[in-house]
């Protein structure tokens, strides 16, 4: 039976993550670039100050909402996004992209997130512009939703526009059991039968009781655990990544440039002829930079659209911060990790040890932190793993949602926890293979659908800079429904009123 499905599967992931989705992923992102003028670059300052930097001077980014207030708060759609991207695929795929496609892969990462960062910030405008409410007042957006109402309202795209929302729910709720399930809890199983030789089950026992708590609580229940974990886990990381980095500074220089050398011209880590290196390289760095920052999956929107904020391009903003996050920061420090710690010879690109995954990174860890560098690795993967588990679990809720309604939606969540067990004693290879898969299938109606709004996307961003940044006098755009407009707009000149009476 496994092997019919790793059959299947592998012609699936062929397809998908081929020539023709790779250049969809590479192409959308520069066509998003090129319609925002290059929001990403111009506007770095802009979008840094209003996410990052709004965090420590805008209490209204971090403000909790009310019991009666169904959305999140900004920050905590940005941490159960993080919860989702800043996983497995930050050590394991930085590992498997460098075994693989050697340490020219890490450079085709920096250049998907680069372009990336414009297509989560084109999902996320679209998200915020075009989500609905639920029959709990919950907001809900997606990549379904901009594609039955978006594209759907173009001449002669209804029914396009229909089946591909429906096409992309039914593969976020198998993506939500592959990449935000399965590999994430057999990466920690994995980890902590190594490290501390605790039995698989018992791992497996511990997460569902665990998740069941969690995640049957609802969005709120799920941001609140978010918004402690995912900090503290990047934080924790981040320096014990510096430290190790800092311990190899020397070979800093050295790292870099077998990145870019080998991005073009070295061979793959098992060998092969020049063209076939630069196209492993190329593949498993898209490959796992997606699976790492998820840009182009349309995922994370699910969650940015549950936020309070009303200004698309505010949320799209956010969507870039999380890239650069999740794979220009946190994966880089993983590769320097594994690339200046001599695991790796940096003239020819191949392998100078025999172990996989997160036990490679566990092995440049020790050799500064010793024996406890695999105990730190399986810790992080620990906090990573299960905090992507929880992020995705909304994901594919909401594509559930989508497909069967609101009530339907806490079967899911049932079954999502006891897959739980199943992913803590399944075998890595094919739990990896199977989220490629699915992250492929997920991309390809999400992606067309981006395409196919780039203009509303550009228009929204024209908007905001108008009024925001030159201050303009023009009706804003923030949904694409008039009853939300108007009751965003009231809500907007009932704030303005109440700012007023507290200044006067």
């Amino acid at each position: 039976m496994l092997e019919t499905i790793t059959s299947i599967n592998g012609t699936v992931n062929g397809v998908v993550w081929g020539p023709v989705g790779l250049a969809l992923l590479f192409g959308t992102g520069l066509v998003m670039t090129v319609r925002t003028g290059g929001f990403q670059f111009g506007r770095f300052g802009h979008w840094m100050k209003n996410t990052i930097g709004a965090i420590f001077t805008n209490k209204n980014v971090t403000a909790h909402t009310t019991k009666e207030d169904m959305a999140i708060s900004q920050f905590q759609s940005l941490c159960t996004a993080l919860a989702a991207t800043i996983g497995t695929g930050n050590i394991v795929g930085v590992a498997t992209a460098i075994i693989s496609g050697g340490p020219g892969a890490i450079f085709w990462m920096w250049i998907m997130a680069i372009l990336g960062m414009m297509t989560n910030y084109s999902e996320n405008v679209l998200g915020i512009f075009y989500r609905r409410k639920n029959e709990k007042g919950e907001w809900s957006g997606g990549a379904m939703y901009y594609l039955a109402d978006g594209l759907g309202a173009k001449k002669g795209c209804k029914t396009l526009g229909r089946v591909l929302a429906v096409l992309f729910s039914c593969f976020c709720v198998l993506a939500s059991f592959g990449i935000g399930n399965m590999s994430q809890i057999n990466s920690i199983a994995g980890n902590m039968n190594t490290a501390f030789s605790i039995p698989n089950v018992v791992t497996g026992i511990a997460l569902v009781i665990l998740s069941a708590l969690v995640i049957l609580g609802g969005l709120k229940r799920v941001a609140a655990v978010t918004e402690k974990i995912v900090p503290a886990m990047a934080v924790m990381y981040i320096v014990g990544a510096l430290i190790v980095v800092g311990a190899h500074f020397t070979a800093i220089p050295a790292a870099f440039a077998a990145i870019f050398k080998g991005a073009f011209a070295l061979p793959a880590a098992g060998g092969g002829i020049l063209g076939y290196g630069v196209s492993q390289a190329i593949t498993w760095g898209f490959k796992r930079g997606a699976f790492s920052n998820e840009a182009g999956l349309g995922s994370s929107v699910m969650v940015h659209s549950s936020s309070n904020v009303r200004e698309p391009v505010q949320q799209g903003m956010w969507g870039i911060f999380e890239v650069f996050a999740d794979t220009i920061v946190v994966c880089t420090l993983t590769a320097l990790v594994v690339l200046t710690s001599g695991f790796v010879d940096l003239d020819t690109g191949r392998m100078l040890s025999d172990v996989q995954g997160s036990a490679l990174v566990g092995q440049a860890f020790s050799t500064v932190f010793g024996h406890y560098g695999p105990k730190f690795i399986a810790v992080s993967i620990l906090l990573f793993a299960y905090s992507t588990v929880l992020g995705w679990s909304h994901y594919g809720t909401k594509a559930f949602e989508y497909l069967f309604g609101t009530k339907a939606s806490v079967g899911y969540k049932v079954v999502f926890v006891g897959m739980v067990m199943v992913g803590a004693t399944m075998k890595l290879g094919l739990a990896w293979d199977l989220s490629d898969t699915f992250n492929g299938l997920m991309m390809l109606p999400n992606l067309i659908g981006v395409l196919a709004l780039s203009g509303t996307v550009a228009r929204i961003t024209k908007n905001y800079i108008d009024r925001r940044l030159h201050g303009k006098n023009v009706a804003p755009l923030w949904s694409a429904f008039e009853e939300y407009q108007r009751e965003e707009e009231a809500q907007e000149a009932a704030e303005v009123q109440l700012d007023k009476a507290a200044n006067e």
